[in-house]
């Protein structure tokens, strides 16, 4: 089957999910897949949404809809933006580039993660539309530094820094599967990768992928045996609201700031003067038992007040989850795992499809609530049991 053929046969997320999940060896799947311990955030994230229902608006004129909007400033083809998604190619050689093409085609913002497996300035150059960068909090400031200097240069309009990730989660399916960046191969994994030439053939003739914006940070190659993911040991702790400030301070573009749970914390970063704050709980991957992030979000948009626009991440899979965001108070949503099992089922026709199914789903779910545009989707949507 050809790739776009495959992309063509998937009819939502979960359709390329299954395509990516048996495309990759089990390892790899499940660190784009899996969360922190026990899971309980992962799944509730996605759960939340589901528990959501919406009260729909009858003898409406739906039969054109128009889903543009204004996203953190600036236009937005529909109420979305790429979260940054770290080590995308190892699920598939240019899974990054796929990615951030398949958003500017479909006239969406796309966060560069500072762990991504495509550099600052590729991303610039292959995919020019509206770019993010999220900057980790590096241990190594000169590095820091640099990066965002970086990006600025290259021309994104925002800085996205996640303040969620102190230290990194405990990722257990990471330790079962010996699985570290870079690989440490052990012969649970080789088996694993062999298993699945459509995914180990490529990876063998063109080389392991790296983490291009930090590869030549030293690493601790521990594998499994330390209990603390691999994703993190590179980051600062002790990073601090007056750090924050003199980064809002030196940073002349948009500032956005992900990873709030607490409206206390979204009212300081207001007061600080941010332009955007993104509701997450970095998708379950860090503190499990960390609340949904749909549910943290009405608290959240009540203390911003309108100030600055708030966002959302975790658990979007639907169209509708877009609709029941916005309906709660969020400008719009960030999707990260959508995106990536799309490109790892299939390159850019994947990551195209799975927008393209996010957007039908979106248009449709509005037609059938009775509303034609985005300014119309309000908290009156929301059923109230």
């Amino acid at each position: 089957m050809s790739l776009d053929r495959t992309a063509a046969s998937a009819f939502s997320v979960e359709d390329l999910r299954a395509v990516a999940k048996r495309r990759l060896p089990r390892a790899i799947f499940e660190f784009f897949d899996g969360g922190a311990e026990e899971e309980v955030t992962l799944r509730d994230n996605i759960e939340a949404f589901r528990r959501i229902r919406i009260a729909p608006k009858v003898l409406n004129d739906v039969s054109k809809v128009d889903t543009s909007t204004e996203l953190v400033g600036g236009p937005s083809a529909m109420p979305l933006a790429i979260a940054p998604t770290g080590a995308a190619a190892f699920g598939r050689h240019g899974a990054d580039i796929s990615i951030a093409r398949a958003a500017a085609a479909m006239g969406i913002p796309y966060s560069l993660s500072t762990s991504a497996t495509a550099s600052i300035e590729q991303i610039a150059d292959a995919a020019p539309g509206r770019l993010w960068f999220q900057a980790y909090i590096l241990a190594n400031k000169e590095k820091l530094a640099s990066l965002i200097h970086r990006a600025h240069a290259a021309d994104y309009e925002g800085l996205m820094i996640t303040v969620d990730l102190p230290v990194g989660g405990k990722r257990e399916r990471d330790f079962r599967n010996h699985l570290v960046f870079p690989f440490k191969y052990t012969p649970r994994n080789v088996l694993d990768f062999a298993l699945h030439p459509g995914w180990s053939l490529p990876m063998l003739f063109k080389g392991a992928p790296e983490m291009e914006n930090i590869k030549e940070l030293k690493r601790d190659n521990q594998g499994g045996k330390k209990l603390a993911s691999s994703v993190g040991k590179n980051y600062d702790p002790a990073f601090d609201w007056q750090q924050l400030q003199i980064m809002r301070d030196n940073w002349p573009r948009k500032l956005i700031v992900k990873g709030i749970m607490r409206p206390s914390d979204a009212e300081r970063l207001v007061q600080m003067g941010v332009d955007a704050i993104v509701v997450s709980n970095h998708g379950g991957r860090q503190l499990d038992s960390a609340p949904a992030t749909v549910e943290a979000l009405p608290a959240v948009v009540k203390a911003v007040a309108g100030r600055v626009p708030v966002l959302v991440d975790g658990g979007i899979r639907r169209g509708v989850d877009i609709l029941k965001a916005r309906a709660l108070g969020a400008q719009g949503v960030l999707t990260g795992r959508a995106t990536l099992f799309g490109a790892a089922a299939a390159g850019l026709p994947g990551a195209t499809r799975a927008l393209e199914i996010l957007k039908d789903e979106f248009v449709r779910s509005m037609q059938l609530s009775g509303v034609s545009r985005v300014a119309e989707i309000d908290q009156e949507l929301i059923f109230k049991r």
